[in-house]
């Protein structure tokens, strides 16, 4: 991809993030299912066309923006793929427990590889 794509990725400073922004991008269950799919896996290893979260591409476009601006996720432009990385550690001395909290919310309690939105 060319570095005009790059360019246009801005990351948000998690000091400048309120809780009340974190608490709105962890509101939604398409976010909160891509978050508890970055926890259970290595940094930069999940494009954003790995996800399948059923819903169109246009809305997880946006489900990534609202989750980067929020300060919860990071990306990086590899040739034709976006990759990803859940800001675990810089979220956690911002707001503690709060990601693990969300991380470990579904039926059975425990955190997940690949909860379905909406459990």
């Amino acid at each position: 991809m060319s570095s005009a794509r790059a360019r246009r990725l801005t990351h948000t400073d998690l000091d400048k993030v309120s809780l009340q922004a974190a608490l709105e991008a962890l509101a939604d269950p398409v976010r909160r299912s891509i978050v508890r799919q970055l926890a259970a896996s290595p940094d930069w290893a999940r494009a954003c066309g790995m996800f399948d979260l059923g819903v169109t591409k246009a809305t997880i476009s946006h489900h990534f923006s609202v989750l980067r601006n929020a300060g919860l996720i990071e990306q990086r432009d590899e040739g034709q793929r976006r990759l990803n990385r859940l800001r675990s550690e810089e979220f956690e001395r911002r707001f503690p427990g709060l990601l693990r909290l969300v991380v470990e919310d579904n039926r059975t309690g425990k955190p997940t590889s690949g909860d379905e939105p909406g459990e």
